[in-house]
């Protein structure tokens, strides 16, 4: 992308836009993001256990005193991300204006072959989690990469929030509304010299080694002298090398922005409809009306704020250009929003966390100094050890202690006893991370067994509504998400293509393949994905080891209970091994499943074999009567008076098999008939199977108990 042709900048041009890049990018670094980046790298920290400072932990080992982690946060964090990895995201597009329900079936199966193409689900794991942790904050990146494919493919990531700043000034959370986000991440020279080529990397080695940068958060070095350096941030100024310091380049920092700008463009316009569509930029005058004409569109033009795109490092633009997407690349989740000030769930675990350690800590602390709390020895009463001895070994199991006779014995020190409620403090504490999170005993599943099954369901129930935030959060991420999807799909997704489509409901079947903008040889387009507008729909779906699970559970209830379910649909619910065959060799004993196309042909010919044998021993028949009418009448005109019983026999007898054969004609054409009726039926009650199945598919999550 970046490799472009691009219009050669002036050196004032390239230092007015790197100076406005460099004074935008502090500006949102200054502005909050170095607190979130505190605080982010503080919760995850939190979270993998390490929830002591440096400082105290030396502090107590100098005392002899222990530093406890009782890390309930953990547990806490994966609880939630657990019910999030069973509630997977279930998307459909729906016709809108100015194209079909078949195209927006198409449209959704395109959805599910990006989403296996690029993990999502493990993608939005990780994004899901980084909300969580990182202080509310996670986010996707959605673009058309070339690497595996000539024709590009739609690429979704997900990006370090420590990278990502956004607007200082954003209220909201649609980042639609956001003027600027930036990215920005450190790259080396050899690095830089791979993506931007030879001549960026060579002028940056120039300005980085000699000193005359944007400061220490631009340039990174490796001191080449011995002795510590001084690793804090000078972010105003710039530091120029000693001459008895030789400074090699480290990395430099990358400043990647997409920000709105005004700019004028030009607009197909539906007559029938009103819809809109952006001209290509690339389009000449001619081509441009050339196309307006042949399709019957008008041509409008108007201001709008279109995404602009600008990369540079220090001093030197990269690049610099429009963005060939309609809206930024970035897509954000927050776990909390609150009037552009998103937050996480450990943020406000932090401090119980803390407490609990201290709690846990100082019990211990008085628990180890019991066993040896000291002794009182009176001077010089001791036999064959010191004073120094005794406090050495005072506390060992079995020591024996021998003093002068007439002396006072040696007193062990009565040592501090447990504060009374100290235990109770910690339980407050534990308390206290479960009632912020929302994330009680049952969800946990801490609960004691003396609790009925009930009440834990009722409990674990309303843990469920307290996280319904984040959740929630969650779905409106995805819905931003899959618009994303249509508007790449839409706008880049022009030329015919061949999609390999799995089958949800059966997984375990073959791939079938789907052809996406066909061109029939009329001219008419198939599955074309470029026009027409649609709604996005985006609900939950459980995951598909506990989804399998509950239908299965789902199906038998309904035979207990007298619902004829079909014993190959209970089969495929359930969980053995080669169950489709199974299921497969159930509906062929019980002749409900449809012939195979190779079946389905020698029946066919078998039928018009044995037709054809019929008409065949018809018109034998036919020649016969014929034959037998012409023998009659030449009897009959050679003598008149005399009667000739036998032809006139024969003949009634030939017709009467020719009438039978007549009816076994028709009695076969009616049984063929018949088969291609039951056929149809049966292909009626097979589609009626299906929909009787994702009705049970579909059935709401929240109609049933969490957990099962």
């Amino acid at each position: 992308m970046y490799k472009d042709k691009k219009k050669k900048l002036s050196p004032g041009e390239e230092e007015r836009i790197s100076r406005e890049q460099w004074d935008r990018y502090t500006r949102a670094r200054d502005n909050g993001h170095l607190e979130f980046v505190d605080m982010a790298k503080k919760c995850d920290a939190y979270y993998q256990g390490e929830q002591w400072d440096y400082a105290d932990v030396a502090n107590l080992d100098a005392e002899g005193r222990p530093a406890l982690t009782i890390n309930t946060i953990l547990p806490t964090i994966n609880t939630v991300l657990g019910e999030q990895s069973t509630r997977r995201a279930d998307v459909q597009f729906k016709a809108r204006r100015n194209t079909d329900n078949e195209t927006a079936t198409v449209l959704t199966k395109l959805f599910m072959q990006i989403s296996d193409n690029n993990k999502l689900d493990w993608i939005e794991n990780q994004v899901f989690s980084d909300g969580l942790i990182m202080d509310g904050r996670g986010y996707f990146d959605v673009r058309v990469d070339f690497s595996d494919s000539t024709e590009g493919e739609v690429r979704i990531t997900a990006k370090d929030p420590l990278d990502i700043l956004i607007d200082p000034d954003a209220k909201e959370y649609d980042p639609k509304s956001w003027t600027e986000i930036f990215e920005s991440r450190w790259m080396t020279l050899e690095e830089l010299e791979e993506a931007y080529g030879k001549k960026a990397a060579d002028k940056l080695r120039f300005i980085a080694e000699n000193g005359n940068t944007y400061g220490k958060d631009s340039v990174e070095y490796t001191e080449t002298r011995y002795g510590d350096t001084d690793d804090n941030f000078d972010y105003v100024g710039t530091s120029i090398p000693s001459e008895d310091e030789y400074r090699m380049v480290k990395s430099l920092r990358i400043i990647e922005r997409q920000y709105r700008k005004l700019m004028r463009k030009e607009f197909y316009v539906d007559p029938t409809y009103g819809d809109q569509r952006p001209v290509p930029s690339e389009w000449s005058e001619a081509k441009t009306k050339k196309f307006a004409k042949t399709h019957g569109l008008n041509i409008i033009s108007k201001m709008m704020r279109c995404v602009r795109w600008t990369v540079t490092c220090d001093r030197v633009v990269l690049h610099d250009d429009w963005s060939p997407y309609e809206d930024f690349t970035i897509v954000p989740f927050f776990a909390f929003f609150r009037r552009g000030r998103p937050f996480g769930m450990v943020r406000n675990l932090l401090s119980p966390q803390e407490q609990l350690n201290k709690i846990a800590s100082q019990e211990l602390h008085i628990v180890n100094t019991t066993a040896n709390s000291g002794w009182m020895v009176e001077s010089g009463s001791l036999v064959g050890m010191t004073a120094d001895d005794m406090e050495e070994h005072g506390a060992q199991t079995g020591l024996v202690v021998e003093y002068n006779r007439g002396s006072n014995p040696p007193v062990k020190i009565q040592p501090n006893q447990v504060p009374t409620g100290l235990d109770r403090i910690a339980l407050k504490a534990q308390e206290n991370i479960k009632a912020i999170s929302g994330v009680n005993d049952s969800m946990l599943g801490t609960d004691a067994a003396e609790v009925s099954g009930i009440a834990i369901q009722a409990k674990q129930n309303r843990g469920a509504v307290m996280i319904q935030v984040p959740l929630d959060n969650l779905r409106k991420t995805r819905q931003y998400l899959a618009e994303k999807v249509l508007n790449i799909v839409q706008r880049f997704y022009t030329e015919e293509r061949v999609i390999m489509i799995t089958d949800e409901d059966d997984p375990m079947k073959p791939r079938e393949e789907m052809t996406v903008n066909e061109t029939t040889p009329q001219g008419d387009v198939i599955n074309d994905l470029t026009i027409g507008e649609y709604d996005v729909v985006v609900s939950t779906a459980p995951a598909r080891d506990s989804f399998d699970e509950m239908q299965f559970a789902e199906a038998l209830n309904l035979r207990q209970v007298g619902i004829a379910i079909p014993d190959d649909a209970v089969i495929e619910y359930s969980h053995l091994a080669r169950k489709a065959e199974l299921a497969t060799r159930i509906r062929e004993l019980t002749g409900q499943e449809p012939p195979t196309p190779e079946q389905q042909e020698a029946m066919a010919q078998q039928q018009e074999i044995q037709m054809q044998q019929v008409q065949l021993e018809l018109a034998k028949m036919q020649a016969e009567v014929q034959k037998l009418q012409g023998e009659a009448q030449l009897n009959m005109a050679k003598a008149q008076e005399t009667v000739e019983i036998d032809p006139q026999l024969k003949m009634a007898e030939l017709q009467a098999k020719l009438q039978m054969k007549q009816e076994e004609l028709q009695l076969r054409r009616d049984l063929s008939s018949a088969t291609n009726q039951l056929r149809a039926s049966q292909s009626e009650q097979q589609a009626a199977a299906s929909i009787a199945t994702t009705v049970l598919k579909t059935t709401k999550p929240a109609d049933r108990p969490p957990g099962e």
